[in-house]
């Protein structure tokens, strides 16, 4: 990878959060066809397969470390990975894309509220007035330029589980500064191995219930992208902006994704574009501008 590029969180981080907006259209349009949980698990199994085979070399020396900080991965894995995905999955069953991505925009504030409940740390004021920006340019997305669009829209049980993923990756983010000093690739490696473990149980019992995932094109295809760009790559450069710029300026950029989901939908849609899209984008640009300066010492 060009050591450039890795040495780029606001790169990195708006490519992840490009990646994790295809996640939600994806999700969304084969959600009548692949289960939540079936839909996890070879979402994760894929993706151990993808990058295991880069990893080994890595992961034979880190094995020993990775043994020994075995409790903190399984919980980055239980909650980024496992738990993160399966409950996203869960909402879109009965929740709309925007919606789901809506909800992403809450991610910033409660990563604060992670990282100040379990390390103390405080925000500043540029961070909360960027936070403040780039949630009303995502306001201004999603209800079109009406605030009547806004004040329609209603929240359900998929909702819910959406906001229910919310918190895990939040928590996996403020975490993931416990991260054992590995190699990125054998981190993520041993991450989506333990991830489809995790969801495994679950899948059988969906298995068992008769939601059955059948192999078809359109799903084959949707396990090759998730696998692929919301997962391996993603996972990759957002681990590695954390580490760049920490989880608490990193967060501000899961504000891109409402952004980045309005660019998929025209582009794969048809949908058109129009002033409050540029407005949106525009605020939600300055509020990451705002967020993520650093603070004069």
């Amino acid at each position: 990878m060009d050591s450039r590029l890795w040495r780029a969180p606001a790169l990195l981080l708006a490519a992840a959060s490009l990646f994790w907006a295809g996640n939600f259209i994806v999700g969304r349009a084969v959600h009548a066809a692949m289960p939540p949980f079936g839909l996890a698990f070879w979402r994760w199994a894929a993706s151990f397969a993808l990058v295991a085979g880069f990893a080994w070399p890595h992961m034979r020396r880190d094995l020993p470390v990775l043994r020994q900080h075995a409790r903190g991965v399984l919980a980055l894995s239980a909650l980024g990975i496992a738990a993160y995905s399966a409950l996203t999955y869960l909402g879109l069953q009965s929740t709309s894309a925007i919606n789901a991505l809506l909800l992403q925009s809450a991610m910033p504030l409660v990563i604060l509220v992670c990282c100040f409940g379990l390390f103390g740390d405080r925000a500043h004021a540029t961070q909360l007035i960027g936070i403040a920006l780039s949630f009303a340019g995502v306001a201004v997305i999603v209800a079109g330029g009406a605030l009547d669009t806004l004040l329609a829209l209603s929240l359900g049980r998929g909702d819910a589980w959406v906001l229910a993923a919310v918190i895990c990756y939040a928590l996996y983010s403020a975490l993931l500064r416990t991260r054992p000093p590995v190699h990125p690739l054998s981190f993520l490696a041993a991450s989506f191995a333990l991830g489809a473990v995790l969801v495994l149980p679950f899948y059988v019992w969906e298995h068992l219930s008769g939601a059955v995932t059948r192999p078809s094109l359109a799903g084959l295809l949707a396990i090759a992208y998730l696998a692929l760009f919301p997962s391996c790559l993603a996972f990759l450069f957002y681990n590695r902006g954390v580490e760049l710029i920490g989880a608490t300026r990193a967060g501000h950029f899961f504000h891109l994704m409402p952004a980045f989901g309005t660019v998929l939908a025209m582009a794969l849609l048809g949908e058109p574009f129009g002033s409050h899209h540029a407005i949106g984008i525009a605020l939600i640009g300055l509020g990451i501008a705002a967020a993520t300066l650093r603070r004069r010492p």
